[in-house]
């Protein structure tokens, strides 16, 4: 025991925590650094040019679970926006009047291009062989890209122009609007 306090004196003496200051000359900054800024990394064109291509005729290629392939190639604002603009004035459940939708959804999307009351994609109910005849970047911003895209049913002849946003989240591409005219 007595060797016991001797140790322990030595062992707290030891853990102080000894402030020690230092003098040091100031800095004195001769030349200014010039700060180059990045611009974000840019999206590979070709790469969402093909996916779009792609995953728009394989939507209606899908075995009637339309509802579950739309969900798995846009986000989820740009789906439930659709969703609602699909249903407007319909006597279904969560149906919204056109007012209600406009109110809902203007400050993140033009209503008034939202197809309201047609299906996903195309205005179309029914469809043959829908094939993407045209899909030209017209811009691009950060993370998104704006395709000018032509949709048609060679089956029916008919053409469906759309301004298709494309968006790059979470290492995948997103449909994250369409703007139809009709």
């Amino acid at each position: 025991m007595k060797y016991l306090l001797p140790v322990i004196l030595i062992f707290c003496l030891a853990c102080q925590n000894k402030k020690e200051t230092i003098a040091t000359e100031p800095i004195v900054k001769k030349d200014s650094v010039k700060v180059e800024t990045m611009d974000p990394p840019k999206i590979n064109e070709t790469l969402a040019k093909d996916w779009l291509k792609k995953n728009i005729e394989a939507f209606f290629k899908s075995d009637n679970d339309y509802d579950k392939a739309m969900q798995t190639m846009t986000t989820k604002d740009y789906y439930d926006y659709k969703t609602d603009a699909t249903n407007v004035d319909l006597d279904v459940d969560d149906a919204l009047t056109q007012e209600e939708f406009d109110k809902k959804w203007k400050s993140k999307f033009d209503t008034k291009k939202a197809g309201i009351g047609t299906g996903f994609l195309i205005s179309g109910q029914d469809w043959q062989d829908i094939k993407v005849t045209k899909s030209d970047v017209i811009s691009q911003k950060n993370d998104t890209l704006i395709f000018d895209v032509n949709i048609r049913d060679v089956g029916f002849n008919e053409n469906y122009p759309r301004i298709i946003k494309v968006k790059a989240q979470d290492g995948k591409f997103l449909i994250a609007d369409v703007l139809e005219d009709e």
